[in-house]
């Protein structure tokens, strides 16, 4: 029912008060007073005659929400008359107001001399409803919005934390009074890799809301020494959280083209992950292959294997399970790397044995092993 249809259906009801002036009540409220509380039984329909009502609702154990406001020539607490069940919202004057209560009884009897007002009635029953519904998924999706802000937010910070604590080691390094030109130089080195490695991983996160497919930017080059330096780094990094990153030699000389910063973050991931569900002393160890043309790389941790309630939805986003930092965006943003690069990922659990991620890479060139 639109408004206008309200207040047709409020003046048909007034044009009848004139029947019910021995039973319908002209009541006053003063600013501020409650008319009825959520709870209370329903003792009677209300019709504004001046002022204004807020209806509100509790939200919590302490929070109230307004959910509507009623005018002169506007009725409310017709609910818990038609249903006989208690009030389900609290109506307090916003200002000095006036209003007709009309008892359940009386208002029932009316609606079953005039059909027609039945009728407007439910479809205003029907209109409020429909507003109800659109305010609440309003409301359910700006929750998800938010809610996914912080998920976001969490990610950052939390993959923030093992590059921002690098480039505070190599920042106190360089800055010693006995560190050697070399020193200095390693440390720029790692600090600029880091600065690197966050600015990719905004750019993925960018990416991923987006929900955009990225364009790779390629760049032709050695696999065993783009796995090499970067194995080094990540070894060298959980080393300090009590972990050992084990590369199984000797790796295929092989010439991919790929896009290094993200390949990067897909083993800076995949090695975060593992390093995550280990204990201290466990090991990750990194094997890679070449398979029909395709370069096979698996990744194994001594971890606890992937949980059963979770497997199915690994590489799915914000899919979890038990973990108290991170929000699963990291396995869906590896996903979304290898597929980019024409490749496929996958992940297998054996009991005693952790996890093992298999990703696969398309070979641009021709083979040749180290030491050929």
């Amino acid at each position: 029912m639109s408004h206008l249809e309200e207040r047709r259906f409020a003046g048909l009801l007034n044009e009848e008060l004139h029947a019910l002036q021995h039973t319908a009540k002209l009541r006053r409220f003063p600013a501020g007073q409650t008319i009825f509380r959520a709870g209370d039984p329903g003792d009677g329909f209300y019709l504004v005659e001046l002022g204004r009502v807020v209806i509100s609702a509790a939200i919590g154990s302490s929070e109230s929400r307004p959910l509507a406001t009623v005018g002169p020539g506007e009725f409310f607490g017709e609910m818990a008359l038609l249903d006989d069940a208690p009030r389900s919202a609290t109506a307090t004057a916003e200002e000095e107001t006036r209003a007709y209560c009309i008892g359940r009884e009386e208002l029932l009897a009316l609606l079953e001399r005039r059909p027609h007002l039945a009728l407007h009635l439910i479809r205003e029953f029907s209109h409020r409803v429909r507003a109800l519904n659109r305010k609440y998924i309003e409301e359910v999706l700006q929750a998800e919005r938010l809610a996914m802000v912080g998920r976001f937010a969490r990610t950052i910070v939390h993959d923030f934390k093992n590059p921002l604590n690098v480039i505070g080691l190599a920042a106190e390094m360089a800055g010693m009074a006995a560190a050697s030109p070399e020193m200095r130089s390693h440390a720029q080195t790692r600090i600029a890799r880091q600065v690197d490695r966050m600015t990719n991983m905004l750019n993925e996160l960018l990416d991923f809301t987006r929900n955009t497919s990225h364009q790779l930017v390629l760049a032709t080059v050695n696999y065993a020494e783009f796995v090499t330096a970067l194995t080094d780094e990540l070894g060298a990094e959980i080393s300090e959280r009590g972990m050992q990153l084990h590369v199984e030699q000797p790796l295929p000389t092989v010439v991919v083209q790929v896009e290094p910063q993200r390949l990067s973050r897909l083993f800076y991931n995949l090695v975060n992950n593992a390093v995550e569900e280990m204990q201290p002393g466990g090991t990750v160890r990194f094997r890679t292959s070449v398979r029909d043309g395709w370069l096979v790389n698996e990744l194994q941790d001594t971890g606890p294997g992937i949980a059963p309630a979770i497997a199915a939805r690994l590489f799915e986003p914000f899919a979890t399970h038990g973990k108290q930092n991170g929000t699963g965006l990291g396995l869906s943003i590896c996903k979304k790397i290898v597929e980019d690069h024409g490749g496929t990922i996958s992940a297998r659990s054996e009991p005693g044995q952790g996890a093992t991620f298999v990703f696969t890479l398309p070979l641009a060139f021709p083979v040749r092993r180290q030491g050929d």
